[in-house]
């Protein structure tokens, strides 16, 4: 250990935001074939018509009814930084492309000629870009698809890390501006490294959160020469930030920290769910990262969002996590990538689950993948999850997003793993549609009322309470839906009272109070303890 005079900790409301190609990073924009297909089909045409028509653009990001829309927001004296950084991902990423146009024309090529016979004649028509990696195959109703050899497209020139690198700032209680659709420009007040998501460098420095060390160290762990020596040194400081309540010595305790992220700790474990983590709390409204445990024993996540694996967090606590609990892809489906193989490119310890499966944790804990229903507009993914966590006595069910449209599955997983005591749901019923989160993907047009019918929604209320119903639960605690200030960037979502999720929540709430179920809204923090 580093002289305690010389002994420094990262400030506990640095910022870490990770880019690719200067995106703010999060699965299918990282993930080989997502990422080139949405690169040519979302990102590339969004930069070209913002240099067409940067006021446009600009007016549309500051135009609440707009607000989750793709538009650039970057003001037009800098429309030649983004001109430069689009001639970039042309010249630099013409593999990436190219893939994205091969799984177009391998599409066309199976709609035309794929009629039920042998497939064989067609593998030598297969565009360059795809040869080697991909099998094409019917499935039982005659319909052919080209699957994925997704491993191997982390070895291709469709995954290429030099993409990435990291962003490091100081948050400023400042909401900041929805991040989906804006590359980020480098400023003067923010540290750019030009460094991929594994690196270890990267690891010390979020060490340095709880375990402290030196400047020094620091700056040859990541490389930095004397101007962003200067810069990281603003966000170092002689003393740590962290919670003195931060672990347990008896019973066990879970913590709301917002949104669908929920930390479950026994003196002997601790598991940490969709992690999604503010780094200010000035005004005390919330938990931040000071306080977690020091050492996590599993990051549960339950599907591939945006905002349930959230990369800026999971960066955060790679180093103080044993493993990542991950459901697994129906492997080689364009809309279902591997978070498995997501994660384990940077760096992760990742378990792959099935329903079912069950992961023991210290003191007789236990964590069990369980069945997760709709939400995805339709498509078929399988890589999402609901998780039964039993610990301290306790049994809690995960809900996430799953939705209530066929309650009997809750029925099968009670009677597989007995009653719940909390029950944790996910009630953003009136989701965004088909085209917002997955226009990138798709290899033929939709129309918007086909668009509008296929909605990334979870329960409802009637759906709601079917759920608790058939598990038998007695209490039951609706996430907030990106209500709370600090996911703006990532939700852009805007409640009032009148708003039917929120009226479809308070409607679950009084079918709660009639049923004698303990239910509640959940905003910003909260505690249980037993």
């Amino acid at each position: 250990m580093p002289d305690s005079r010389d002994r420094v900790f990262l400030r506990s409301n640095t910022i870490i935001e990770p880019l690719v190609d200067r995106f703010y990073a999060w699965m299918h924009i990282v993930a080989p074939a997502q990422a080139s297909m949405n690169l040519a089909n979302v990102q590339v045409p969004l930069l070209e018509s913002y240099l067409q028509s940067p006021q446009v653009h600009i007016s549309a990001s500051g135009n609440p009814a707009l607000r989750g829309g793709y538009f650039v927001n970057v003001e037009e004296s800098r429309a030649a930084e983004v001109g430069e950084l689009l001639d970039t991902i042309k010249r630099e990423r013409a593999d990436m492309l190219a893939f994205a146009a091969a799984v177009a024309e391998v599409d066309e090529l199976l709609r035309q000629n794929a009629t039920g016979f042998d497939l064989t004649p067609l593998y030598p028509k297969l565009p360059a870009a795809l040869n080697g990696l991909v099998e094409l195959a019917y499935d039982t109703s005659n319909q052919a698809s080209a699957h994925l050899i997704e491993p191997l497209l982390y070895h291709s020139n469709a995954f290429d890390r030099r993409r990435q690198s990291v962003q490091l700032s100081l948050d400023d209680g400042v909401e900041r501006p929805f991040i989906l659709s804006t590359p980020r420009l480098p400023s003067p007040d923010v540290l750019e490294l030009e460094i991929p998501f594994d690196h270890p460098g990267l690891d010390e420095l979020m060490r340095a959160r709880v375990e402290g060390t030196t400047a020094a160290h620091l700056h040859e762990a990541l490389g930095l020469d004397g101007a962003q020596a200067a810069q990281l040194d603003r966000l170092l400081v002689p003393e740590p930030s962290l919670a003195p309540d931060r672990h347990i010595d008896s019973g066990g305790r879970i913590r709301y920290f917002g949104h669908a992220c929920l930390v479950l700790q026994s003196p002997e474990a601790a598991v940490v769910v969709d992690p999604f983590i503010s780094t200010d709390n000035r005004h005390g409204d919330r938990y931040t990262l000071d306080d977690l445990p020091d050492h996590i024993d599993l990051a549960l996540i339950t599907h591939g969002h945006q905002d349930h694996i959230v990369l800026e967090t999971l960066l955060q606590l790679r180093a103080r996590t044993d493993a990542v609990v991950v459901p697994r892809s129906s492997r080689g489906n364009l809309c279902d990538p591997s978070i498995g193989l997501y994660l384990k490119s940077m760096g992760f310890t990742v378990i792959e689950v099935d329903d079912f499966d069950e992961v023991p944790l210290p003191g007789g804990a236990r964590v069990v993948a369980t069945p997760f229903l709709g939400e995805h507009s339709d498509l078929d993914i399988r890589s999402k999850s609901t998780y039964f966590v039993q610990l301290a006595g306790l049994s809690a069910f995960i809900g996430a997003d799953s939705s209530g449209i066929d309650p009997v599955l809750y029925r099968y997983i009670r009677s597989h793993l007995g009653g719940v005591d909390k029950a944790f749901l996910g009630m953003e019923c009136d989701g965004a549609p088909l085209t917002w989160l997955y226009q990138g993907l798709l290899t033929r047009p939709v129309t918007k009322k086909m668009s509008d019918s296929r909605k990334l929604s979870g329960s409802n209320a009637e759906q709601a309470a079917a759920i608790m119903t058939e598990l038998g639960a007695g209490e039951a605690y609706v996430y907030a839906m990106g209500e709370e200030s600090w996911q703006g960037h990532v939700m852009a979502t805007t409640y009032t009272p009148d708003t039917y999720q929120i009226q479809q929540i308070e409607e679950f709430l009084t079918w709660c109070k009639a049923q004698n179920v303990s239910a509640e809204h959940l905003f910003n923090k909260r505690e249980w303890r037993w």
